[in-house]
């Protein structure tokens, strides 16, 4: 699948399999991604999807099929939540820097693309849900990757501010030319973002552009029809901005 003429691909994955306990967790998968692409790969809680990232990160082996990544990729991550010891004394600063590194020019830079540069100095325990998912998104960006992959990165925001969390991340790809993966459960919230769905259940169900996923009879055996609606309902124009938390900041101009 994903037969694309042009690029090389920044990471393919081939026939991906892995079994544990006697149970399939990942059947045959297949998907590639290339600089300036965005795919999404969405699917039930359990489907395997972060299992699937782990294999592509190398953090874990599959059973069978083999993974390739462009020569001296680099790889920003954004795990899917951060837990912090409420104890511990952290700034946003500090933990940039973990483990042991300095403030350098690419995590400061990092900040102000995230447009949170004025939390540099606040406790990590003392931000909000919107404002953590960006120092996460700053600090994988640090690593001034040619492929980011965010694994559930409005994790704890509100539906408004994951619209901007999404809308930031879009926006980062196109300046940057990074290759995204982005793992969701919810295509409504990715699909105006996003090149390629990918819909996994162990196995991939389908597979394409998010107007065509939507109405798959795969999908929609998976989310029901609520989920093909739902893209009426988020693809729609705003006439106002949303902070990082979704309050309404203020209409736009046409």
């Amino acid at each position: 699948m994903h037969n694309k003429q042009g690029s090389e691909a920044l990471i393919r994955a081939e026939d991906i399999s892995l079994r544990i306990g006697g149970r399939s967790i990942l059947d045959r998968v297949s998907l590639q991604i290339r600089a300036g692409e965005a795919v999404s790969l969405i699917g039930p809680n359990g489907a395997g999807k972060t299992t699937l990232v782990r294999i592509l990160l190398g953090l874990m082996s599959a059973e069978s099929g083999n993974v390739h990544r462009r020569t001296g990729l680099r790889i920003g991550y954004m795990p899917q939540k951060l837990e912090i010891e409420a104890t511990l004394p952290l700034t946003v600063e500090r933990f940039l820097q973990l483990p042991g590194r300095r403030m350098d020019r690419d995590r400061e830079a990092a900040l102000d693309v995230v447009r949170i540069g004025h939390l540099r100095g606040q406790s990590m325990k003392s931000l909000s849900g919107g404002e953590t998912q960006r120092v996460l998104l700053a600090r994988a960006l640090g690593q001034k990757p040619d492929l980011l992959v965010l694994d559930e990165p409005a994790q704890g925001v509100d539906v408004g501010g994951q619209t901007e969390l999404y809308t930031l991340i879009n926006e980062i790809r196109q300046q940057q030319g990074c290759g995204v993966l982005m793992i969701s459960h919810d295509l409504h919230l990715v699909m105006a973002q996003t090149d390629e769905v990918i819909c996994l259940n162990h196995h991939i169900c389908c597979h394409g552009k998010p107007e065509d996923v939507s109405h798959d009879p795969s999908y929609l055996e998976l989310f029901g029809r609520k989920g093909a609606e739902a893209l009426a309902v988020y693809t729609h124009r705003h006439n106002h901005q949303h902070g990082i938390d979704g309050d309404v900041l203020g209409k736009k101009h046409d």
